[in-house]
């Protein structure tokens, strides 16, 4: 029955594992659709999120019959608590996929981006395409070292955000306030998602070491995690 038991919670984090690839691959398949107006992609990209709801649900209900049949203690809890964690932060990454989609959906006929923005864009979700990778990663290596390493590319992320936003203050930005509004918000998923991504990390070195890590300025891990964020409709 134990051998069974720890199958199950295997089985659990290689399921956390599965929905961080979904999602690198939501994040690079709606910025390909931003950036070429590919209506069909990014339709694609947000029909999909449906899916990755229903997986994390299913993880949810292998957490919660676990608590209840076996009643974990010590490192068992903690990994089942940071899967619950976890997949409320895979959800989120998935709707902010889904939101750059929806927006290449509000302008087409028309690209969202001019061409001359593009680096911009596929810096950002670079970055945060990599760093879901290496959540996953941490997840089923158990690398604490490279859960802090995500801290540093975390940093390059906010970097990029901080240059988008004196690129559009510049006096010399020429596309108008739509663009410099799409740019904004696509900026800030790509942000939340990489934040998601250090959350998930942190997760992990909980759940190796029994200790919450503190993050820049003293907040614990995950703190912040849910902030909303605007979509494309104005709705959170």
């Amino acid at each position: 029955m134990r051998d069974t038991y720890h199958e199950q919670l295997d089985d659990i984090l290689a399921e956390l594992e599965r929905m961080t690839r979904t999602v690198s691959t939501a994040v690079r398949r709606s910025t390909t659709a931003l950036l070429a107006a590919d209506i069909r992609q990014a339709e694609e990209v947000i029909a999909a999120d449906i899916q990755l709801d229903a997986a994390g649900e299913g993880v949810e209900e292998k957490v919660f019959e676990l608590m209840a049949r076996q009643s974990p203690v010590a490192n068992e809890l903690r990994m089942l608590v940071a899967a619950l964690r976890m997949v409320a932060d895979l959800e989120r990454m998935g709707d902010l996929a889904a939101h750059v989609s929806k927006i290449a959906r509000l302008r087409y006929p028309a690209p969202a981006i001019p061409a001359e923005l593009h680096p911009v864009i596929e810096e950002m979700a670079s970055v945060a395409g990599r760093m879901v990778d290496a959540a996953g990663d941490v997840i089923k290596t158990h690398d604490v070292e490279a859960a802090a390493r995500l801290e540093v590319v975390d940093d390059e992320m906010d970097k990029l955000r901080s240059n988008q936003f004196r690129l559009m203050m510049d006096d010399s930005w020429p596309h108008g306030v739509e663009v410099a509004v799409d740019i904004a918000l696509l900026g800030r998923y790509y942000e939340r998602i990489a934040d998601h991504a250090v959350s998930m990390a942190r997760r992990v070195v909980y759940l190796v070491t029994g200790e919450l890590p503190v993050a820049v300025g003293g907040t614990a891990a995950g703190s912040g995690a849910g902030a909303s964020t605007p979509s494309p409709n104005g709705s959170n």
